[in-house]
Formats: C-alpha cells, sequence, structure tokens
C-alpha cells in the first residue's frame, strides 16, 4: 500500500499546472437513469413510471413520489440492490472520452463520485465498475465524497445542476452533463455538454487548458 501511494505522489507532485479534471460517474460516464428505469419496471410492472423524456428535477424517488405514495420507496429499493451500480450500462463514447481525456498533454482526470448512505452495495460496486470498463489503473483515480466542493479540481463535469457544500466558492467551474432530468433546468449561467460522442469535449478543455497554462 505504501509503496502504490509513493508512486502515486510521485507521478502527481511535479505536475501542479496540470489542469485538474474531475469526472462525475452517475449519469456522466454509467447510465443510472437508464438502468433505473428498466430495473423499475422488470421490480414493478404492474406500478407506473416515468419514462425518461418526462424526467424532472434530480431526485428520481421525489418525482415518482409525487405521482403515487410509495413509489419513491420503490425507487430506492431499486438502486439498493445489489449488483445495481456494478451493471450499470455505459452512457455513449463516455469511456472512450475520458480514456483519450486522461492521455491528453498536461491533464490529470480523477473520478469524482457521491455514494449513497445506504453504502452495502454502492460503493464497492463503483470500484468494480470502473475495474471492468476503465481498467485497475483507474482504481486510484477514484474518488469518493459526500461533498464535492471541498475537492481540488479545476473542471467538474457532473449532471447535478446544483451542487453545494462547505465551500461556497470551489475551485472548479461546474460544466453540467446533459441528462433526461436536466433538460429544462435553468443553469443560471452555467454552460453543458451535452454528450461525449460529437467531440465539443476536447474543444472545452483545450480552453481550459490555454487557462490554466
Amino acid at each position: 500500500m505504501a509503496h502504490r501511494v509513493s508512486n502515486f505522489r510521485k507521478h502527481y507532485s511535479d505536475r501542479q499546472s496540470n489542469l485538474r479534471v474531475l469526472v462525475d460517474m452517475d449519469g456522466v460516464l454509467c447510465d443510472f437513469e437508464l438502468y433505473l428505469l428498466e430495473s423499475y419496471k422488470q421490480k414493478y410492472p404492474n406500478e407506473p413510471c416515468i419514462e425518461l423524456q418526462d424526467r424532472e428535477g434530480f431526485w428520481v424517488k421525489d418525482q415518482y413520489e409525487k405521482l403515487k405514495e410509495g413509489l419513491g420507496a420503490n425507487c430506492v429499493n431499486v438502486h439498493n440492490c445489489k449488483g445495481f451500480f456494478k451493471n450499470l450500462p455505459e452512457i455513449p463514447g463516455s469511456i472512450e472520452a475520458v480514456k483519450e481525456l486522461s492521455q491528453m498533454e498536461n491533464v490529470d482526470v480523477f473520478l469524482c463520485t457521491s455514494p449513497l448512505n445506504y453504502y452495502k452495495y454502492c460503493m464497492q460496486e463503483k470500484y468494480a465498475w470502473v475495474e471492468k470498463h476503465l481498467g485497475k489503473n483507474w482504481l486510484e483515480k477514484i474518488i469518493i465524497t459526500k461533498d464535492k466542493t471541498v475537492v481540488n479540481g479545476h473542471v467538474l463535469i457532473d449532471d447535478k445542476p446544483n451542487i453545494t457544500g462547505a465551500m461556497l466558492q470551489p475551485s472548479w467551474e461546474h460544466i453540467v452533463f446533459t441528462s433526461c432530468h436536466n433538460t429544462g433546468t435553468n443553469l443560471h449561467g452555467k454552460r453543458r455538454l451535452d454528450n461525449w460522442t460529437d467531440g465539443t469535449w476536447r474543444d472545452l478543455i483545450e480552453e481550459f487548458k490555454k487557462r490554466v497554462g
């Protein structure tokens, strides 16, 4: 363990001028919303559901509870099940994009993700997902925290429109990754990244690299 920490520090200690990009997992790399809907339909086939085009608001359980009392708890039961986070599908182009991003000169990439309060499966399955889709070397790039405002970086790519915490002015600029739940959300001037497939993320990163350099 000490050897791994030493290598990690050696790798990053002389790279303070690098652009540090923080990338969320659920809703940015892995399709939480799609898999939740599919799993919900399988588990509760006779209950009403909310299709992706009708999703509003970050907290899916709140919208389901408004639809019918008790459905919010059903949503929680779905994503708390063993295997849910491990089996999340990739968002198109996400894996190829972050791998390419990590190979860019003067760029450091970290995966910055928040766990559920019910963490029996969530945390270990996030690690398993990363190892399966990105490889073991990415395990050292995972940052798991309930408060992303205290994490040091230049850019945070995250689908949650409003991220709050202990730091009123985080070091990073929040780029909102477009998801079904935030398409109609007022971002109050924040910029969007709509997808990983059209290449616009490269222009975004190059712009930030010029700022840091």
